[in-house]
């Protein structure tokens, strides 16, 4: 089990909070929220959506229609991403790191912060994918979920390797070969997300905490604790704690995990199921020890010295924000080229220490260190060989059993 304190505020994590005060809220918790809305409990009309029969695919199991790609005389790519996901200099009308692409290759990135909700971004894009028509958008990030049905429905584009050479070269290991993607022929990633158990040592009192079994077992932790809304989530680390592989679990395996979740949810030793708003909970004592995401949790340490967090020695879960190009983008190389980019150290770092979530880049720490050193050995934006180790994916499900998995997560958190 590894435990850490807080550390000091590093310029990156203060400047973070004087954009937060000035936005009037938390850039690293909004991301976190929005993300909690898509992929976590759905109601029983969502989950309908989800259904094999309800999402015509694109003519392939696997991979995309190539599209012309014009970029040869179109110097732009259409990026589509999620609000606050990207770097801002102080006048947060520039971005700094597009801003040096643009310069180098002439490429003129047209950004928009239009993806709010998954599902919502794929409503919004799927009539138009099943026709077989351009989006508008070259590269749009998606969580892993959602990129892995993406792929399955022959949605996205196969990359070419021969544009990605710093892309393929300088992958993390912990994230170079997902079920849903093996070998990033389709995705690369974004950012990382880490799934930690955080707790106020305040309103712990002394108590230790070192496992989800504590947080669901311990009686002088009872209606102190919270999990997240987020299915795979909150099952992957009581899986994990119970022993089974969240990349391998079968149907009695996920009944168990359900069964566990209910019986503390019976004797109220968990408060609540919660979005991103456990942030105010842990802070504020509400919670003694919840289930969270480390990019909150490295904000959250800035401005509360009592927060704290544990990697359970049965390990944490990982996900992915990953960049995907659409069929019949018309600018697929300019997009291949703009991925590659943030897969150079430099670029890596910069994007890292603004948005304070796991960098995929092996080698990013030297210029990390550089803008800031605490942010460079820090294991929730830099993981060290043995936290990587400890760290577990999901894996893909089957359209019919997101539908069964999702709606009795739905029934245990009152969804």
């Amino acid at each position: 089990m590894e435990q850490y304190e807080p550390d000091r505020l590093s310029p990156a994590v203060a400047a973070a909070m004087r954009r937060s005060l000035r936005n009037g809220r938390a850039a690293m918790t909004r991301r976190s929220l929005l993300r909690a809305s898509a992929g976590g409990a759905l109601t029983v009309g969502g989950l309908g959506a989800l259904s094999a029969c309800g999402i015509p695919a694109a003519g392939k199991t696997q991979g995309g229609q190539s599209a012309d790609d014009h970029s040869a005389k179109e110097k732009e790519v259409n990026f589509s991403n999620w609000p606050e996901y990207i770097d801002v200099d102080d006048s947060e009308k520039h971005h700094p790191t597009l801003d040096a692409f643009r310069k180098r290759t002439g490429i003129t990135v047209k950004y928009t912060e239009d993806i709010n909700d998954n599902d919502e971004f794929f409503g919004k894009i799927q009539p138009q994918l099943a026709a077989g028509q351009d989006t508008g958008r070259d590269l749009i990030v998606l969580t892993d979920w959602l990129a892995a049905r993406m792929i399955r429905l022959g949605y996205v584009q196969k990359l070419d390797v021969s544009n990605l050479p710093h892309a393929f070269a300088n992958l993390s290991d912990q994230f170079r070969s997902p079920d849903w993607d093996p070998g990033r022929a389709y995705s690369y990633v974004w950012q990382g997300i880490s799934t930690v158990v955080a707790y106020n040592k305040k309103a712990l009192d002394g108590v230790e905490v070192k496992s989800i079994s504590d947080l669901l077992d311990n009686p002088k932790l009872k209606g102190r604790v919270g999990f997240l809304t987020e299915m795979r989530d909150t099952v992957g680390m009581t899986m994990l704690d119970m022993g089974k592989d969240p990349a391998k679990f079968t149907d009695d395996d996920y009944d168990a995990v359900i069964a566990r979740l209910q019986k503390a949810v019976d004797k109220g030793q968990i408060r609540r199921f919660t979005g991103n708003d456990y942030t105010s909970d842990l802070t504020k004592g509400d919670f003694a020890a919840c289930v969270a995401w480390g990019g909150d949790i490295v904000q959250l340490q800035a401005d509360n010295p009592d927060v704290g967090y544990v990697i359970p020695d049965s390990g944490y879960m990982t996900s992915t924000d990953n960049m995907l190009i659409p069929n019949k983008a018309r600018h697929k190389t300019n997009a291949e080229r703009l991925i590659d980019y943030y897969y150079e150290p430099e670029p890596a770092a910069e994007l890292a220490a603004y948005v304070n979530y796991v960098s995929p880049v092996a080698g990013v720490v030297p210029y990390l260190s550089k803008i800031d050193k605490t942010a460079a050995s820090n294991p929730l934006i830099v993981p060290d060989r043995a936290m990587q180790a400890k760290s577990h994916a999901f894996r893909a499900l089957t359209a019919k059993e997101e539908t069964a998995y999702q709606q009795k997560f739905a029934k245990l958190t009152g969804a």
